[in-house]
């Protein structure tokens, strides 16, 4: 798996989610986003779904990981083109005011 690239976008820093964030790979997709993000001086970091296709609840744990640790560092976290089915999931979990999309 390769480090996400982050693009930035005005006054916001994007990264691009994997393909897959499941049980098997989340620590791993956790660890590289999260060292991503802490280097990004932007005061909003949009994470990027367009890609993720392959996904279970541990998408969502990584996605309130993310979301704590950016609020942790004053700023704000951003989710765009989520899949239909992880909005679900979200909303299922009761965490969709943490991430809404």
């Amino acid at each position: 798996m390769q480090a996400p690239a982050v693009h930035p976008s005005g006054a916001a820093a994007v990264a691009a989610l994997p393909e897959q964030i499941t049980m098997h790979v989340a620590v791993q997709v956790l660890g590289q986003l999260s060292q991503t993000l802490a280097q990004q001086q932007a005061q909003t970091l949009v994470l990027d779904a367009q890609a993720l296709r392959v996904f279970d609840s541990s998408a969502v744990a990584v996605l309130l990981e993310l979301r704590r640790a950016t609020l942790a560092r004053g700023k704000a976290l951003r989710l765009v083109h989520l899949p239909t089915r992880l909005q679900q999931l979200v909303t299922l979990y009761g965490v969709s005011e943490l991430l809404p999309a």
